[in-house]
């Protein structure tokens, strides 16, 4: 797809309905990375069949693994074990998909031979070092750019790789992700601690799988003693796909959505939390376990935001939501503080300062700092925003026409298709005036 897709916004409407959205992406790309290794053939359902989750799957089928589908949602994998995977004849190219990149780089330092891994601009401009660092003190070879980026020329070191003690500096699933990867393939433990709670799929679907991991508060341990035995995988709606919707329901007059078999894994939910501390009115329904994650349906209908202190504890649980948490800000009442956000500057593109700008575009007082923003709730004008190829900052911006004063031009929208293909049909389906041109 060419990357000259621009959403137009008509103003005002609201969201009524009942949908699901698309499948969690983290899970999706796990489910492949650990379907591919175990023993026996695994089935997933609900799939993201979206760029990024396919990047993960294209570079595992370049190892040699069998993978049929996605049709539907459905995957086949034909897993080939941990020590199976064979020799890519090529860079393994992965798009704008930081989580593959991270993650595949502890796995693949394990591995009898050698690799490199690419992909596009924006990806081969974020940073590495955070997962490159930790592996050279496990004994990886992997070399970066001089600025620690992209492409990353991974030299196997199969049976070499020792267990480490780390001590994370920041807050990343995809690092922790990366090292526990890494750790099945490392003599000893390999231990992580985090210094605030992150998503916790890689232990949740390493159990799923039956690879034992210990956890002990923010402490996961792993070590090269055990095996992936296939299995059967339910992946539940993404939240943070779901954001844009329980932001939109909430901001929009007379709006009433249900959004259902969504993941509510506690390690996501600040999105909820942060919201309803803004006084929004959501429901949790119906919940229940599929595959050893919580599920629920979620019913949103609109209520008067009101400004907050963003409580620093939820910000690594809802990292990924902010520039539509951005657009609530700007629509409630009296002032919204974060702070405690460095690592939205280093995501598909520094979201604080392209968040700011389009919300000050729009008439909205938004003023960046170093790691979070402060937002004078008020009115939403209208105006050209840039989405810098960001598919969040797109849609965030597409749910702010639900309380414009006017139309909302949002260039460079193609890369939503790396996490939402959807979004455009589902958004007008609620009732969003939303094209593209």
């Amino acid at each position: 797809m060419s990357q000259s897709v621009t959403f137009q916004v008509q103003p005002g409407g609201s969201l009524r309905g009942e949908i699901r959205v698309p499948g969690d992406k983290s899970m999706s790309h796990r489910s492949i990375m650990l379907g591919s290794l175990a023993e026996g053939v695994t089935h997933v359902r609900g799939f993201l069949n979206a760029e990024d989750a396919m990047s993960t799957l294209e570079a595992f089928r370049a190892m040699g693994v069998k993978i049929e589908g996605p049709v539907n949602g459905e995957v086949t994998i034909h897993g080939v074990g941990k020590h199976g995977l064979q020799a890519p004849t090529k860079p393994l190219y992965l798009g704008n998909s930081g989580t593959s990149m991270r993650l595949l780089s502890g796995l693949l330092a394990g591995q009898p031979f050698n690799s490199i891994l690419t992909g596009d601009e924006s990806l081969e401009s974020r940073p590495m070092r955070r997962v490159t660092a930790p592996l050279a003190l496990m004994g990886a070879e992997i070399e970066t750019q001089e600025n620690g980026t992209a492409p990353l020329h991974i030299k196997g070191k199969a049976g070499q790789l020792q267990g480490i003690n780390y001590d994370m500096p920041i807050a990343s699933a995809q690092v922790k992700s990366c090292l526990l990867l890494a750790g099945m393939y490392a003599e000893g433990d390999t231990t992580v601690t985090e210094p605030a709670p992150t998503r916790d799929h890689t232990e949740r679907m390493l159990t799923g799988f039956g690879y034992p991991v210990k956890r002990e508060g923010s402490t996961a341990t792993i070590n090269n003693q055990g095996k992936l035995t296939a299995t059967q995988i339910d992946v539940p709606s993404d939240i943070s796909s779901a954001a844009f919707f329980l932001v939109g329901a909430s901001i929009a007059p007379n709006s009433d959505v249900t959004l259902n078999h969504v993941g509510i894994n506690p390690t996501r939910t600040g999105v909820i939390d942060i919201l309803r501390l803004m006084g929004a009115d959501i429901e949790v329904l119906n919940q229940r376990s599929v595959g050893g994650e919580p599920v629920a349906d979620l019913r949103v209908r609109s209520s008067q935001l009101k400004g907050i202190e963003i409580p620093e504890h939820l910000v690594p649980l809802a990292i990924d939501e902010f520039p539509v948490l951005f657009v609530a800000a700007a629509c409630a009442e009296g002032q919204t503080t974060l702070t405690g956000a460095k690592e939205l500057r280093v995501k598909e593109s520094d979201r604080i300062q392209v968040m700011a700008d389009g919300l000050q575009i729009l008439g909205v007082d938004a003023q960046p700092t170093e790691d979070g923003m402060v937002i004078q709730g008020g009115s939403i004008g209208t105006g050209v925003v840039e989405s810098h190829g960001d598919h969040r900052i797109a849609m965030s911006f597409s749910i702010a026409g639900l309380r414009s004063s006017g139309p909302i031009t949002i260039n460079n929208c193609a890369n939503v298709n790396t996490s939402f293909p959807e979004f455009k049909q589902l958004a007008t389906h609620l009732g969003l005036n939303l094209t593209s041109i």
